[in-house]
């Protein structure tokens, strides 16, 4: 009979009930909230926030608290699996492990030899804890093309911020007088940063949120809200800086040392005045001028830009270079509260120490290999970028120009965060050879000749690095359910069935992040003896200033306002040195398709789709909705809850209308998560940013029907079943 403290889930002998410490990964790859996780019968029974965990301190959000749905879904893969069906069909029969690795060597080394290296491409999705090890597998099995979910998630960012000062930067929020959060509502995403930002607030700092949403950040911790159009950053941002230069209100020793290119771009914002921005972005030019006075009066400022919000529209590399530009004229970068240059320490964060994560993976560079995909496309990219740009990879695949793809080996695809999806259904089907790993028998697993199961963190060691010097050593707390292993112990055993020269990445994941981070005096046996993070020794905190005086990474060695390297591009591909303001939308579309659609916004109990099919998370919001205005709702005879047709100029949706003040008049929101409601493919293929390639999902002209009022010409288009691994 169970007793009272088995039903509490207390641990002890009595219950049988351990706790063992972990993280949690299901959101972010800079946060990891410690947790404790109750296990008995090697079962996790209960999550808990750690309380000993110093960035978290007990508390967990949503989705950590559903991690056991996630763990125990019935869709979990169980054994390796072969394709007995078509390809898309879902037939598979279980194999093992051993049959696998041979299948996979035959086939790709079969590849290489009849058409080189460069004809297998490699594809991570979300999980970045491994990407080190699969860069350096790609690159020793001779292959260029190694990309990831990070072709429209982050790189663009990063490409932006290294024309701009040649450094990523990363606000200093705890020393800033003004804070300014570019898309911040981290209400839904990176909760911890809320709180941060709530106890500056109390503590004196300003802030204001530019979002075309009214979100729990713009209502409960904004002292200005700048509600604009989506994909008119760049426009306010130029508005901004045209009044501060107009009034003076510039850092003229700063840029007179440390900027190129600012009498140009001060004579190219002339006309950006506040009642021609207004225009564009339907912020009011009372708020634009208040702004720039805020500005002014409260550095130092620093700039929350999310990794994808400013990029993800056809013109956002150019408006992310016009919000960095407002740093360089405050003299904000580099300076105490302001944005701070930072490096990669592991994993595409930093943590302020120094490891061979680099020199880990370049050690086997390809010296002659063909272009990687999207070299073409997109030369500023393989310029500053190591991978592939995978928004070109379906294109590659269907044209086979400038040469053919005929494998793919991927950790996590998920074929459904490409725009325009259908094609790339087309490109899958076409492959001689797909393997793809994931937790789960996903939508992109089901066209594969091969599907392998991963585990979770909870099942597997892992190294992490925080902020602040720290690093630490996870040990898994139950063993991997079923047949499943960890991707670096699949790319250890696969590179020894493929004969891949490579002694270190065959030696195992251990042995390869001790060789990592060895100049952090770090071991991976010395972290194992806690649970928790650990201080780096020797670790000193960036001293602000310090990159300036070095001079910065860039062809000008200054804040290049003016980008040199865009520069030498200009004439090939029409790409403009200065960060220019062009519509992300087509106009030619505007009658036909008069609002704006904006996708990406997120919720508060989901990763994109990556818990959406738990029942758990789904219950919040169980219906594919679209966000609108209630005026455009009156206009087209719409109520709360009718079935309507989300269209565009390449296909349409059925969902339910949403009518909220939320949203900005004329626009519509849309969660992408749902996979019967699948939005991506309303998005054109090469609706993309020339010049980082992320696609523009937050830009497109819509419009939207009842469906019982829509002609034969609106038939919606199919949607999809849900994603496992990959989901950004």
């Amino acid at each position: 009979m169970e007793s009272e403290r088995q039903r509490g889930k207390l641990p002890g002998e009595d219950t049988g009930i351990e706790i063992r410490h972990t993280v949690c990964g299901m959101c972010c790859s800079s946060i990891y909230c410690g947790v404790d996780a109750y296990i008995q019968d090697g079962r996790v029974i209960k999550v808990e926030g750690s309380k000993e965990h110093f960035m978290n301190q007990g508390l967990l959000c949503a989705k950590g608290q559903g991690i056991r749905q996630y763990l125990y879904k019935p869709t979990r893969l169980k054994t390796p699996l072969r394709r007995v069906g078509e390809r898309g069909e879902g037939k598979f029969e279980p194999i093992s492990w051993e049959e696998a690795y041979r299948t996979m060597a035959e086939q790709m080394n079969r590849i290489k030899r009849e058409s080189g290296p460069e004809a297998v491409a490699f594809y991570s999705g979300y999980e970045k804890w491994y990407r080190a090890f699969f860069h350096r597998f790609a690159w020793s099995f001779g292959s260029p093309n190694y990309g990831s979910e990070s072709s429209s998630c982050y790189t663009a960012k990063k490409l932006a911020w290294l024309v701009s000062s040649g450094m990523d930067g990363l606000p200093q929020r705890n020393k800033s007088r003004l804070y300014m959060g570019w898309g911040f509502n981290n209400d839904y995403s990176r909760y911890l940063d809320t709180i941060s930002v709530k106890k500056r607030r109390e503590d004196g700092m300003k802030v204001i949120v530019i979002d075309p949403r009214v979100t729990p950040a713009s209502e409960k911790l904004a002292d200005l809200h700048l509600q604009l159009l989506p994909g008119t950053d760049g426009a306010l941002a130029l508005g901004l800086a045209h009044v501060l230069i107009k009034n003076g209100w510039v850092d003229r020793e700063y840029i007179e040392k440390h900027v190129y290119g600012y009498e140009e771009f001060s004579r190219y914002v002339k006309d950006f005045t506040p009642e021609y921005v207004e225009k564009i972005t339907t912020v009011p030019r009372e708020l634009i001028l208040k702004t720039a006075r805020m500005m002014w009066e409260n550095r130092p400022v620093s700039m929350h830009e999310s990794v994808c919000v400013l990029v993800h529209h056809k013109n956002g590399f150019q408006n992310f270079r016009a919000v960095l530009a407002l740093s360089a004229i405050l003299g904000c970068y580099d300076v105490e509260g302001g944005n701070l240059p930072r490096g990669t320490t592991y994993a595409h964060q930093w943590a302020g120490f120094e490891t061979r994560e680099e020199e880990f993976i370049h050690a086997v560079k390809p010296e002659t290999t063909k272009p990687r995909v999207g070299a073409a496309r997109f030369p500023v990219w393989m310029e500053l970028s190591d991978d592939m740009q995978a928004m070109d990879l379906t294109r590659q695949i269907m044209e086979e120009k400038p040469y053919a793809i005929r494998g793919l080996f991927c950790l996590g695809l998920n074929y459904r965060m490409f725009p325009d999806n259908e094609w790339m259904e087309e490109a899958l089907k076409k492959l001689d050879f797909y393997c793809d790993v994931d937790l789960f028998m996903t939508d992109s697993a089901r066209f594969a000749d091969l599907v392998l199961p991963a585990c979770t963190s909870y099942e597997r060691e892992e190294f992490k690095i925080y902020a602040g010097g720290y690093a630490n050593y996870l040990k898994p707390v139950i063993p991997p359910l079923f047949e499943s292993k960890p991707d670096t112990q699949i790319l250890k055993e696969l590179a020894e069935a493929l004969d891949l020269k490579d002694d270190l990445l065959r030696s195992g994941y251990r042995s390869c992040i001790d060789w990592i981070i060895k100049p952090a005096g770090l071991t991976v046996e010395k972290l194992m003896e806690t649970d928790f993070p650990v201080r780096v020794p020797g670790f000193k905190p960036y001293v602000p200033g310090t990159y300036t005086r070095e001079g910065y990474r860039t062809p000008t060695g200054k804040f290049e306002l003016r980008s040199t390297i865009l520069e030498k591009h200009q004439g090939e591909l029409l790409y403009e040195p200065l960060p220019v303001y062009q519509s992300s939308l087509d106009l030619s579309e505007e009658e036909r398709f008069p609002l704006i659609l904006y996708t990406g916004a997120s919720l508060p109990f989901t990763l994109h789709s990556r818990m959406h099919d738990m029942p758990w998370e789904r219950t919040h919001r169980p219906e594919a909705m679209a966000d609108m205005h209630p005026e455009d709702g009156a206009a087209r005879g719409i109520g709360q809850g009718d079935p309507i047709l989300l269209e565009t100029a390449n296909g349409a949706v059925t969902v339910k209308a949403n009518l909220t003040y939320s949203v900005k008049k004329g626009t519509v929101s849309f969660y992408h998560d749902y996979p019967e409601a699948d939005v991506n493919r309303l998005i054109h293929r090469d609706h993309l940013d020339p010049i980082s390639g992320f696609p523009g999902y937050r830009t497109v002209r819509c419009q939207v029907v009842r469906r019982d009022k829509a002609g034969k010409e609106f038939e919606p288009l199919q949607g999809g079943g849900s994603t496992g691994k990959d989901e950004c």
